[in-house]
């Protein structure tokens, strides 16, 4: 059991660590979006105002700004893991984090020097080195930061409360974690000229494999990812397309760039717009993320019971403003998958038809939520090359299919949507989980927990008991679902607010 559970608990951790780079990242695009936008001449002939020099140069540092977060990927997981996946003393896990990485580069360098491999400047793309962090090393990427994050992870969870001889205290605990790091990742990175040429095949065949697959690779990676959401482990699969050779290669202004949302800022950041790049990006979740999903909502609405309509109304408003303007899908996947999981497949499939039908019709939208923010910032303002006025288009195809889908299937099956079941006087459905006191004596008490931990829009708790699990009390104060992973790893959906449940669950279990 123990090997089951530490499967669960990696990979959802790890998934998890990913929102912190990848939501900086997201914010980062817009701000590199709306300032290229505004700085470009294109505009100025277009709005004269902007031609003003203070109005220019603000536009232009708002894109240098942006730029950051995209050339500094690699350090930022191989920070943000560490933080990510320890319990206690984070903030010393994160700096580990950077020292290892940076150690990891120095490894790989003093290497390179010894055995006389280091390639001269014009040399360093064909051998596969880079300059990191001022280092020259191998290019190891995202995927490399990861890796040295889990590392890292590994050594804090293992040493962060080490006991040493007296004589030697002032060096114990926390403190040994990045001197444990730098002399174990330093050792551990002198394998990296041998052992990375395999792992960048790898990576290289998986993208091989959807670039064979053709228009129907984008329809495969949605359809995937929707299909892995309810576990918690899509993160792991849009990581891998977004960062590293499975997504693609690309040489943009003498440097080599993997993955397409890598790809895309930096091609972004020099006026290019390439359909090829954009079809793992936004541009595919737009269907059904803007039409179809704000189309379930209503099918919902127009199915409930005329008695229960206005108590419903505000968890389908909600939750067509959280997919709309924050791209966040859960809070209204969630409300069908489990009443009806062949109705989330179908949810999934199209999605994966949004990202194919995008590709085939050579929309170029990119950047991570497939939301309004990037259809206005990345699609409108980038003017027609973008061929942004397709998505409506398309939209309004989704809306129809996924209103006359859903509303057929709940009326003849009967299905239990929101708002079709008996509600009591006075009660109303609401969005996000509030009482966080009843929350916890329905998940057994403060005892009864692990640990716990949030994503974007769910809890993430280790239980000693899942027996104890009260589902319906969980529910019945707010909760979207419940996901029992295994005999201890349980989810609580709960929307785009989870972070204020889990903070008032933290309170009441510290105190």
């Amino acid at each position: 059991m123990n090997k089951k559970v530490n499967f669960w608990e990696f990979f959802q951790g790890l998934g998890k660590t990913f929102m912190l780079p990848v939501s900086l990242l997201a914010a980062c695009g817009i701000m590199l979006g709306i300032g290229s936008s505004f700085a470009s001449s294109v505009t100025a002939e277009v709005l004269p105002f902007l031609k003003i020099p203070a109005i220019r140069v603000f536009f232009e540092f708002m894109a240098t700004i942006g730029s950051f977060a995209f050339s500094n990927l690699p350090a930022m997981f191989a920070i943000a893991i560490p933080l990510g996946l320890a319990r206690d003393d984070k903030g010393v896990a994160a700096f580990s984090g950077y020292v290892g990485f940076v150690i990891s580069c120095l490894s790989v360098n003093f290497l390179l020097k010894a055995t006389g491999t280091l390639a001269a400047p014009e040399d360093m793309k064909a051998a596969g080195q880079a300059m990191v962090m001022g280092i020259q090393s191998i290019d190891i990427g995202v995927l490399g930061g990861i890796l040295i994050g889990i590392i890292v992870a590994k050594i804090h969870n293992q040493f962060h409360e080490i006991k040493l001889p007296d004589a030697l205290a002032f060096f114990g605990g926390a403190r040994f974690v990045p001197i444990a790091t730098s002399v174990i990742v330093g050792v551990i990175s002198l394998l990296i000229p041998f052992i990375w040429p395999t792992f960048n095949k790898l990576i290289i065949g998986v993208g091989n494999l959807i670039g064979k697959a053709g228009v129907f690779g984008p329809f495969l990676f949605g359809t995937g990812e929707g299909l892995l959401r309810p576990f918690g482990l899509h993160h792991i699969l849009v990581a891998m397309i977004r960062f590293t050779s499975a997504g693609g290669d690309a040489v943009i202004n003498g440097e080599t760039v993997s993955g397409a949302l890598t790809i895309f800022y930096k091609e972004f950041a020099n006026g290019i717009l390439d359909p090829n790049v954009t079809r793992f990006l936004s541009q595919g979740k737009m269907p059904s993320y803007l039409f179809g999903l704000p189309a379930v909502a209503l099918a919902m609405y127009h199915t409930a019971k005329p008695e229960n309509k206005n108590k419903i109304k505000g968890l389908l408003t909600s939750g067509v403003i959280a997919c709309m303007i924050g791209g966040i899908t859960e809070p209204l996947e969630f409300i069908f998958l489990f009443i009806s999981p062949v109705l989330y497949i179908f949810h999934c499939i199209m999605v994966g038809l949004g990202f194919m039908t995008m590709g085939i019709l050579k929309v170029a939208i990119g950047n991570t939520d497939g939301n309004l923010i990037d259809f206005i910032v990345f699609g409108v303002l980038q003017g027609t090359r973008t061929n942004w006025y397709l998505v409506p288009v398309v939209g309004v195809v989704w809306f129809a299919i996924y209103y006359f889908v859903f509303k057929f299937a709940i009326l003849k099956f009967d299905l239990k949507t929101p708002g079709r079941e008996v509600i009591a006087e006075g009660d109303s459905v609401k969005l996000g989980g509030y009482d966080a006191e009843r929350m916890l004596k329905a998940i057994g008490g403060k005892e009864n927990i692990v640990s716990l931990d949030n994503c974007i829009t769910r809890l993430r708790l280790v239980v000693k008991d899942m027996s104890v699990i009260n589902e319906e009390e969980i529910k019945a104060t707010g909760a979207i679902a419940i996901v029992k992973l295994d005999e201890t790893n349980l989810q609580i959906i709960i929307g785009p607010q989870v972070h204020v449940v889990k903070n008032k669950l933290d309170k009441l279990i510290k105190s």
